[in-house]
């Protein structure tokens, strides 16, 4: 294809990549690992963002899973210029078509930040409303966005604190005296991106090893209107399956909201320490080794009801 997010692809495992046939909208999606090893369908942030700035770290999987993922409906390759609003319920919609089109019942869903909230509300629809085959086998949440109206106002509030921290505005200040606009505009655009996104980390320079994205405001907005004054936490209890929860203890997304999606999912719980938001760039080594965990300790027991909820903190 020639497109640069592929060239982040572990040598010598094949990536393939395409359009959906089966949404209305085709959507754009790869996958990477060898073609016969059990599925992964991971779950991209935003809303209105894309698949590609979870990678090249997200691909450590890649080695023994075949590592599923798409652009959501209104982002990145899967853009659209229809005016009609995107809803929680039309990627809800989407994610089910993609499961059905690729073979993946039940599916094994990671989901990141917005894309575990995602997985969250898929999970209900199909509790719910929807074909229980096409129910997750098994979800892992890694930095769920908030799970209420009430949290999720609470992160906008600290993540716009931090942003006015000392530490990033004194970033800011030495990035306008740099004279790299005008030297390097690639590289100040790329600072600048950095900077943008700071606040999520625990350690505001560990920003400059995410590869960059750029979310779609409108889709965004209409996502997030669309969940109202929400709160799932009650329908989470209707969902059944082993799940795993992993947050960042510096995540600015508050931890008790990941720790009540994990008690209402009678889920294992792990809380990063020195851990922000992004934990495949903060802490690969534990996150990695405790997703490939749960899906191994979680293969045998697949259907066989609820897993023992269970409390990590890291050390």
């Amino acid at each position: 294809m020639g497109h640069s997010d592929l060239s982040a692809t572990p040598p010598g495992e094949p990536t393939t990549d395409g359009v959906t046939q089966t949404t209305d909208l085709p959507l754009y999606w790869r996958a990477d690992g060898p073609p016969g090893a059990p599925p992964l369908l991971v779950l991209h942030g935003g809303p209105g963002a894309h698949h590609d700035y979870l990678y090249p770290q997200m691909l450590a999987l890649s080695d023994s899973y075949r590592v599923i993922t798409y652009d959501q409906r209104g982002g990145g390759r899967s853009k659209t210029d229809d005016p009609a609003p995107i809803t929680w319920q039309t990627q809800v919609g989407d994610l089910a078509r993609i499961v059905t089109e690729f073979g993946l019942i039940p599916p094994t869903i990671i989901g990141y930040s917005w894309g575990a909230l995602l997985a969250m509300l898929y999970a209900i629809e199909c509790a719910q409303h929807g074909d229980a085959r096409l129910a997750p086998a098994r979800l892992v949440l890694v930095s769920p966005a908030p799970i209420t109206r009430a949290w999720r106002d609470e992160f906008e509030s600290s993540l716009s604190v931090r942003g006015r921290s000392a530490t990033i505005l004194a970033m800011r200040e030495e990035l306008a005296a740099s004279g790299l606009r005008e030297r390097d505009p690639a590289a100040y655009r790329q600072r600048g991106f950095e900077l943008s996104v700071a606040g999520y980390f625990a350690d505001p320079s560990r920003a400059r090893a995410l590869t960059p994205f750029r979310v779609t405001g409108r889709v965004q907005q209409s996502v997030w209107n669309s969940l109202g004054e929400f709160d799932i936490r009650d329908d989470l209890r209707g969902v059944h399956c082993p799940t795993l929860v992993i947050h960042g203890k510096q995540d600015p997304i508050p931890l008790e909201s990941a720790a009540a999606a994990a008690q209402s999912l009678s889920a294992e719980f792990i809380a990063l320490d020195d851990c922000g938001h992004v934990p495949y760039v903060e802490q690969p080594e534990l996150l990695f080794a405790a997703i490939r965990r749960f899906l191994a300790e979680s293969h045998g027991s697949l259907r066989s009801g609820h897993p023992h909820a269970a409390h990590h903190d890291s050390r």
